[in-house]
C-alpha cells in the first residue's frame, strides 16, 4: 500500500501497525492541505467476510459520533471501486501508555492523575452516546503532546466498542460464546457475558490506574485463565503491600478498591466520578502539586 492513494485522495506514507482484522497507515489527505491522518484498512482476506464488514461498519458509525480531545474518532469510511474498505482518522503522534509504563516500571501519582482524568473525559463522552469501550487498556491510550506544549491521554481503537441498546443485528456480531476484549483489563460482569453498560469501562480504568502506579495488576496468576479466575473470587492485592516503597493513602487505595469493586453496583458510576476521586486522595498527600494540576 506504500505509495498507493486511495480514490485520489488518501496517499499512503508508511505503515504504523496491523491487528487481527486490519492494517493501519500513515496519510496525507491531499484534499485537506496534506493534513497528516490515519488510514484502517481491512485486510482484504476478510473483506468479504459480511461479520467483519457489519463490524467495522458499526465502528465507522459509533467512531463518527465521539469526536473529543480525549478521543481518536473516526472522520469517515471509505471504500475503493476493487472493494478495499478503509476507516480514516485523526493521525495522533506520541507514545503509548502501556510503553510509557514499561519503560518507567511506575509512573508518578500526580502523571496518574493526570492520564486518568483525561481518559475519564473521553469515556464520559462515549458513556453520554451510551458507547461502552470494552477493551480500554494501555495500549488503547496514546500520550500526546497538544499544540499549546501540554500533553494529554487520548483514548485509541474503539473498534470492540458496543451501544448499550444493541440492535439484534448487532447483538449476533457478540453471541454468547463469543467474548471481546483483553482478558487482563476484563470487568467481572464482561468475563461472566454479562450486559455491559460505562460502569465496565471504569473497572478497566481502575486496573489501569493501579498498573500505572505499580507496574503490576492487581490480580496476579500464572495463566490468564488463572488471573481471570482470581478477579472473579478474590481481592486485588493492596496497592501498598504491592509498593512498600510508596506512602500511599489509605484514601487512594480506597479509591482503587471501589473501582475495582467485583459487583458492578458497587463501583464509581461513572468515569469522572473514579477520576475525582482519586485526584481528591492524591491531593491529601501533595495538595500543592495537585492544585496546581487541578486548579485547587
Amino acid at each position: 500500500m506504500i505509495g498507493k492513494t486511495l480514490e485520489g485522495r488518501y496517499r499512503i506514507i508508511k505503515k504504523l501497525g496491523e491487528g487481527g482484522m486490519s492494517y493501519v497507515y500513515l496519510a496525507e489527505d491531499m484534499a485537506d492541505g496534506n493534513a497528516r491522518c490515519a488510514i484502517k484498512i481491512l485486510s482484504p482476506a476478510l473483506s468479504k467476510d459480511e461479520n467483519a464488514m457489519a463490524r467495522l461498519r458499526r465502528e465507522a458509525e459509533l467512531g463518527g459520533r465521539l469526536e473529543h480531545a480525549n478521543i481518536c474518532h473516526i472522520i469517515r469510511l471509505g471504500e475503493t471501486p476493487d472493494r478495499l474498505v478503509y476507516i480514516v482518522m485523526p493521525y495522533i503522534e506520541g507514545e503509548i501508555l502501556a510503553d510509557r509504563t514499561h519503560r518507567s516500571g511506575q509512573l508518578p501519582l500526580d502523571e496518574v492523575v493526570r492520564w486518568v482524568n483525561d481518559i475519564s473525559a473521553g469515556l464520559e463522552r462515549a458513556h453520554e452516546l451510551q458507547i461502552v469501550h470494552r477493551d480500554l487498556k494501555p495500549e488503547n491510550v496514546m500520550i500526546t503532546q497538544g499544540k499549546n506544549g501540554e500533553s494529554r491521554a487520548v483514548v485509541m481503537d474503539f473498534g470492540l466498542a458496543k451501544e448499550r441498546k444493541a440492535s439484534p443485528e448487532l447483538a449476533k456480531l457478540t453471541a454468547t460464546g463469543i467474548v471481546l476484549g483483553t482478558p487482563e483489563f476484563m470487568s467481572p460482569e464482561q468475563l461472566r457475558g454479562k450486559p455491559l453498560d460505562g460502569r465496565t469501562d471504569v473497572y478497566s480504568l481502575a486496573l489501569m490506574t493501579y498498573e500505572m502506579l505499580t507496574g503490576k495488576l492487581p490480580f496476579a496468576g500464572r495463566t490468564q485463565q488463572e488471573m481471570m479466575i482470581n478477579r472473579l473470587r478474590n481481592e486485588p492485592t493492596p496497592i501498598r503491600q504491592m509498593r512498600p516503597d510508596l506512602n500511599f493513602s489509605d484514601a487512594v487505595e480506597g479509591v482503587l478498591n471501589k473501582g475495582m469493586a467485583r459487583d458492578v453496583a458497587n463501583r464509581y458510576s461513572t468515569a469522572p466520578e473514579f477520576a475525582g476521586a482519586l485526584a481528591a486522595a492524591a491531593r491529601g498527600e501533595g495538595g500543592s502539586v495537585f492544585g496546581r494540576l487541578f486548579g485547587r
